[in-house]
Order: C-alpha cells, then structure tokens, then sequence
C-alpha cells in the first residue's frame, strides 16, 4: 500500500507540474495573440466621408516612401515650372518650391531671373504650364525627371522635353516640406524643343 501510494503521489505531482506548464503555454499563447490582433486593430481607422464610414489602414512610414519621394519631386517641378504672366504668383510658387530644394534651385532661379526669364513670361503674357511624364528614383534615391513644358503665347503654342535630375535628403517633416525631403545637386540634363504651332489669326 505504501508503495502504491508514494506511486500515486509521484503521478499527481508530475500531472501537477504538467498542468502547470501546460496553462503557462496556453496562458503566453493567448496572451501573444490578444496582443497582436490588439496591434492589427490599432491599424485600422474609421473616416467618415459624406456621413459614410470608410475603414482605411495605417502602414508603417516606409512603406510609401518611394511614392514619397516621387511625389516630393513632382511637387517641386509643378511649383517650379507652372509660370503665367502674373509676377505674384510666380514669386508665391518660387517660395514654395523653395522650402523643397537646397541652393541649386535658388541658383538656377537666379540665374534664369539676371537672364530676363520672368520678364519675358510677363512681357510676352505666356502661360508656362508642365505635364510630368515620369519620375524614376534609384536606391541611392537619386531621381530622373521627365516632363512636356508647354508653352503658350499669343501667337503661337511650343512643347518642349525637360528632364532633370538630382538627390533627396531625408530632414525633418515641417508644414512647408510635408515630405520631409529636400532635393540636391539639381540641374538640368535635356531641356529641347519638341513641337512648334503657330496660332490662326482672324
């Protein structure tokens, strides 16, 4: 009996310390997948749009970095390049796309400036507009851009081919640089005519 007994006893011990184990595992299991599906929930936003509730997900800020990136570039060529015949718009959108780029958009501005550029834009009232064509960003994010500038003046209407390139630095996100971007080394590689229409005249 006395043996039977310390048998029993060995058994209840070793189911003990197996129930033991056993709900720690299944306790730790439970507990890792609460808190992932915790993570997965935190990830999802209501929007109401028009009293229409739309889920959209949060990503991680890598994710759309490139698109970032290409969105930075083409926000600094259209700020740029979109030229009409008003001095104070032009002057507005050149501050803008200042904040986006270091001093080799300054330098090429005032180059095109002592050149009588602008002058001529409000002399001759051309409206200077641009089509992004497309925007390719290496590794080492150093990004080509192509464009159509389309140039429109009284008498006559000219697309011309543009690209360009340069670098982006990663700096601090502010209210003017929403990207958190700013292109370097910038200049121009191809800027050539690619069609001429002269106007009808009534």
């Amino acid at each position: 009996m006395i043996n039977n007994l310390e048998k029993k006893m060995k058994l209840a011990f070793a189911v003990s310390i197996g129930s033991f184990i056993s709900s720690i595992i299944i306790v730790g299991t439970v507990c890792t997948f609460a808190f992932r599906y915790a993570e997965e929930q935190r990830k999802k936003i209501y929007v109401i749009d028009h009293s229409v509730p739309l889920l959209v997900e949060q990503t991680e800020l890598g994710v759309n970095r490139t698109v970032e990136y290409k969105s930075h570039v083409n926000m600094f060529h259209l700020l740029f390049f979109t030229l009409p015949p008003d001095d104070a718009y032009i002057r507005n959108n050149i501050s803008k796309a200042m904040y986006l780029i270091d001093e080799s958009g300054l330098a090429q501005y005032n180059n095109l400036k002592e050149k009588g550029y602008y002058n001529q834009i409000l002399a001759s009232s051309a409206v200077l507009t641009i089509k992004t064509d497309s925007v390719k960003v290496d590794e080492n994010r150093h990004f080509t851009y192509y464009a159509t500038q389309r140039i429109e003046r009284e008498t006559s209407v000219m697309k011309r081919l543009l690209v360009t390139e340069g670098d982006l630095e990663e700096v601090p996100r502010t209210e003017n640089n929403p990207h958190g971007l700013l292109i370097k080394n910038w200049k121009t590689v191809l800027n050539k005519d690619l069609e001429y229409v002269e106007k009808k005249s009534f």
